[in-house]
């Protein structure tokens, strides 16, 4: 079995979840491979085990009910979000309910992350692992928080395939990115994200990704000439130079919701010309959207308008109405939503069974939201 999704594998579970969701259910992440239009993230919760027993299972139960996306960081509730999907996929194929090979993997690094199991002080792990190590520099790191140099990337990768229990992970984000133009000039942003992926282009010739992108917050959301703007067109242009045509930038992850439509309403991009919305310059550079907040960590999950529920048929929760506006944004891929409960898992895998509004129905429900 190959350790990382692949075409074959991702059509037989969707094949397989043909009877738990509706046309439409599942995307192309790059050309043949299949990812759920719903993904599971692993982002809340406390340092615990509880919280840990929590989230395998709802892995487990996502992925029985027609999630193959799963997201996570390794800087997530101290790397034990990393290290409970490890246990959810052993279970996975202890019960034989699905194959690593049918799962789309996601982690992210940028952020320096602590360790849950380590008993050391913040302060002397961080001097201890990072700096006295050799693999961050003190200039390297903004804000005391971030850092994205080539070999903390390799550690931090290498960290997230052990945490995780695979030995190729399927996209993996630099996060956050636009943090670093919190403390350093855009050329030397722009020198510092060329060699990120230069490491990340290295980190899959060497069979550790398959794939990589940049997961964000604010960066593709703010307006031209702002000081932590991301332009999509330059960072694809970047690994253009990289890797030429065949580079693997192929994912961006960031918040779209009801309450923040940015992505598909504010014409930001520029692409060959064109200023243009994030979404549409995705589609024009060959850009996979994770959507990330699809229910803004729960706020999107009650008192919604009346109008929604009457433009969003078939659905019971205003939470399933807003996670169902999403996943039917054109352009949007996977909308992600944090679940820890197993009754949020049910209460969000069944909007699978509901196909993606039309156009012309996201058309008359986005005019009237």
């Amino acid at each position: 079995m190959t350790d990382h999704a692949t075409e074959t594998a991702t059509r037989r579970y969707a094949d397989r979840m043909s009877e738990r969701a509706a046309p439409g259910h599942f995307h192309e992440l790059v050309p043949g491979v299949q990812a759920s239009t719903i993904g599971i993230g692993t982002y809340l919760g406390d340092e615990d085990a509880a919280t840990d027993a929590q989230y395998r299972r709802a892995i487990r139960r996502a992925v029985e009910r027609g999630i193959n996306v799963i997201d996570t960081a390794v800087n997530y509730r101290q790397q034990r979000s990393e290290r409970v999907i490890a246990a959810a996929l052993a279970d996975l194929a202890v019960r034989k309910l699905a194959s690593r090979d049918e799962l789309i993997i996601a982690t992210k690094g940028g952020f320096i992350p602590l360790d849950a199991a380590d008993p050391r002080d913040p302060k002397t792990y961080f001097t201890e692992t990072y700096l006295a190590s050799g693999i961050v520099q003190p200039d390297e790191v903004v804000g005391g928080v971030h850092c994205m140099a080539p070999r903390y990337l390799e550690d931090q990768i290498d960290r997230s395939r052990l945490n995780l229990g695979i030995d190729t992970i399927d996209v993996y984000y630099v996060h956050n990115p636009e943090t670093q133009l919190e403390g350093v000039d855009r050329d030397v942003f722009l020198r510092r994200i060329r060699e990120a992926f230069a490491a990340l282009e290295k980190a899959v010739a060497d069979g550790k990704i398959v794939r990589y992108g940049t997961a964000t917050w604010n960066g593709y959301r703010q307006d031209p000439g702002t000081r932590g703007y991301l332009s999509l067109a330059e960072l694809v242009g970047v690994a253009r130079d990289v890797a030429g045509e065949g580079h693997h930038f192929k994912v961006v992850q960031l918040p779209y919701n009801l309450a923040m439509t940015e992505a598909f309403t504010r014409a930001n991009q520029v692409v060959e010309g064109d200023m243009i919305t994030m979404l549409q310059a995705a589609r024009r550079l060959g850009i996979y959207i994770m959507a990330s907040a699809s229910v803004y960590q729960g706020q999107l999950t009650r008192n919604l308008s009346p109008v929604v529920a009457e433009y969003l048929p078939g659905l019971e929760t205003d939470g399933q109405r807003a996670l169902q506006f999403v996943r039917s944004t054109p352009g949007i891929g996977t909308a992600l939503v944090g679940m820890k409960s197993l009754a949020h898992v049910d209460e969000n895998t069944a909007v699978a069974r509901v196909a993606p509004l039309a156009w012309f129905e996201f058309q008359r429900l986005f005019s009237q939201a």
